[in-house]
């Protein structure tokens, strides 16, 4: 024993060798920690905790449970064949009695999406209900708002029964929880979630698409041209992100709208009479349009990036060979770009399926995508709990896109040179 221990190896200060390598590699971890903690503090609470909020948000139906929870358990044991039983006035009047202004309208706001009305009912009622002294209520309540007496109010609340609901991702589909909780279609001028996620995904994929033919001969010219030529296209390429989006999209509206210069410089040619201008603004043509300079920058680079790596000898070569150019440059150049095309074409329909200010300003009544019902209920409705599951079914859409991508692409696989 005392053999090995004489044998072991020491270091300079006469601790072993072992020990000190051990000390070193947690040391290391420990600094490598240090510098990667801000960075996940930042990663935190920027981006995973707002998501998770979102999350959580588009699930609770709290702000009402909270204000009538004795409503909804007399609630629950209502047949909803006729109007409710005094149990249930009463437990409502003494409820609404106790609860204080801002609860009543937080409530209110969340009634007010399931049956419009609650708002002015409960506010109108609150009043009335003070010179209420003691039941019964029913008959009181009634005479005091006839709203009362009409049982689609009172099976408005069955949507709202469950403190966690999946109400709001059934209404982002055009879908609802009816009063026995069954899932039925919204009444048909209430549908519009489903054709704006057709037409965003329909946006999304053509942009790509026209991104993609337009941006694939330049980040060619880019990579092939001389040094000279390619750095002046460069700048070209580079232009727009020096100038601000908002001008960029005005700009299209300028360009494009019928007395615009694009219909201008038509009628001016002989090309189309006056009074036959063209309507390119306002609608889903012009979005595309307008989307397609903006977002054509991230496919040039990504494509430029890797088309810049491909070595020019490998066409020549082909060449050499006996393969004719178009021949040539689909088995052996196109092959190579592969990972460019998918870069850009992940980044520009990320980019895309989330996109507001163009077709906002653009897009008009029939170019808006789903981004505009997301603001709208964010800013205009308040209605946080739809927009949170708008926001969760795009998170979805792009968590599946990316699973299908790694799949078939793999996600090694993308290269930005």
């Amino acid at each position: 024993m005392n053999q090995s221990a004489k044998s072991e190896i020491l270091t300079t200060d006469g601790i072993p060798l072992k020990i000190s390598l051990k000390r070193a590699e947690r040391l290391n971890k420990i600094r490598a920690f240090a510098l990667v903690l801000p960075l996940a503090l930042f990663i935190i609470i920027t981006f995973a905790f707002p998501i998770l909020s979102m999350l959580l948000r588009s699930v609770d139906d709290k702000q009402i449970n909270t204000v009538f929870p004795k409503t909804f358990e007399v609630y629950k044991q209502w047949d909803r064949k006729d109007l409710p039983p005094e149990e249930l006035y009463a437990s409502m009047f003494h409820e609404i009695l106790s609860a204080e202004k801002l609860q009543i309208g937080k409530a209110s706001t969340r009634m007010n999406y399931s049956k419009s009305g609650w708002k002015s009912l409960l506010k109108k009622s609150k009043r009335k209900f003070k010179k209420i002294k003691e039941g019964p209520y029913k008959e009181q309540m009634i005479k005091a708002d006839k709203r009362w007496g009409q049982i689609e109010f009172w099976k408005a609340l069955g949507e709202m029964v469950d403190p966690i609901t999946f109400g709001y991702y059934l209404n982002a589909v055009d879908l609802k929880y009816d009063s026995d909780k069954n899932v039925i279609q919204q009444p048909e001028n209430r549908r519009v979630y489903n054709s704006t996620w057709i037409k965003t995904l329909k946006v999304s994929v053509l942009v790509t698409l026209f991104t993609l033919l337009l941006g694939y001969p330049v980040a060619y010219l880019l990579a092939t041209l001389p040094l000279k030529l390619s750095n002046l296209l460069m700048i070209f390429v580079l232009l727009p992100f020096w100038t601000s989006l908002l001008v960029r999209t005005v700009s299209w509206i300028v360009i494009l709208m019928q007395k615009g210069i694009f219909n201008s410089i038509l009628v001016w040619g002989g090309v189309i009479a006056d009074e036959n201008r063209m309507q390119l603004i306002y609608n889903q043509t012009g979005t595309l349009i307008a989307m397609t300079q903006i977002l054509l920058p991230f496919m040039v680079l990504p494509l430029y990036s890797v088309m810049k790596t491909i070595p020019p000898t490998y066409m020549r070569a082909a060449l050499n060979l006996g393969a004719k150019p178009m021949h040539a440059f689909y088995r052996v150049y196109f092959p190579q770009s592969v990972p460019g095309i998918s870069a850009g074409g992940l980044l520009v329909f990320v980019l895309a399926i989330g996109y507001f200010i163009t077709p906002a300003l653009v897009g008009g009544k029939d170019g808006q995508l789903i981004g505009h019902w997301i603001a709208y209920h964010l800013k205009t409705s308040l209605n946080w709990g739809l927009c949170s599951a708008l926001g969760g079914i795009l998170l979805v859409v792009m968590l599946v896109l990316y699973w299908v991508y790694n799949k078939v692409v793999g996600i090694e696989n993308i290269k930005l040179g």
